[in-house]
């Protein structure tokens, strides 16, 4: 027996209905999510990390890739040629930790978020300051904004932890 992770597509918007039926069949599997804070208070509040994708840990010897192919609301398992690509420990772990740190400190905060919009910094040296979104880091967990305080005509671009700041409703 040989228990590997694969990746599996979903059809859009339908990873959650494909997540219940690996669980109502005892398939092992990894569904990251993360909590979001979107504009309009009637959107979803978690959304896949990977949307149209989900991480299945079985032995294909034993399933085999039919059932995975032909499942409702799925696409087949992600493969090379007709070979199914196994996805190793270490990234499923590295994506759960990853997955719990945005999730730990409040969840993704650019759903919606475009550059001039305003933001409220709730933490840190200027917590209780209004910015606007400039951008975001290019490969960090940073974002720069601009503020504008103690009555200067300009703006003062600044960078900051993604967690210290929260889309002004």
């Amino acid at each position: 027996m040989s228990f590997q992770w694969y990746a599996l597509r979903s059809k859009p918007l339908k990873e959650d209905l494909v997540w219940k039926q690996l669980i109502s069949r005892g398939i092992e599997s990894f569904f990251p999510r993360m909590k979001v804070h979107p504009v309009n208070p009637r959107a979803r509040k978690v959304k896949p990390y990977f949307p149209g994708y989900l991480f299945i840990h079985v032995d294909l010897e034993d399933v085999g890739i039919s059932p995975l192919k032909w499942m409702p609301h799925t696409l087949g398992l992600v493969t090379f040629g007709d070979e199914p690509a196994s996805v190793p420990d270490h990234l499923i772990h590295a994506l759960e930790q990853k997955v719990k740190e945005i999730n730990k400190a409040g969840g993704e905060v650019f759903e919606g978020l475009k550059q001039g919009d305003k933001i409220w910094i709730h933490s840190g040296p200027f917590s209780g300051y209004e910015a606007i979104f400039d951008h975001r880091l290019p490969g960090k967990e940073r974002v720069r904004v601009l503020l504008q305080f103690l009555g200067e005509s300009r703006n003062v671009s600044i960078e900051l932890d993604v967690s210290q700041i929260r889309k002004e409703k």
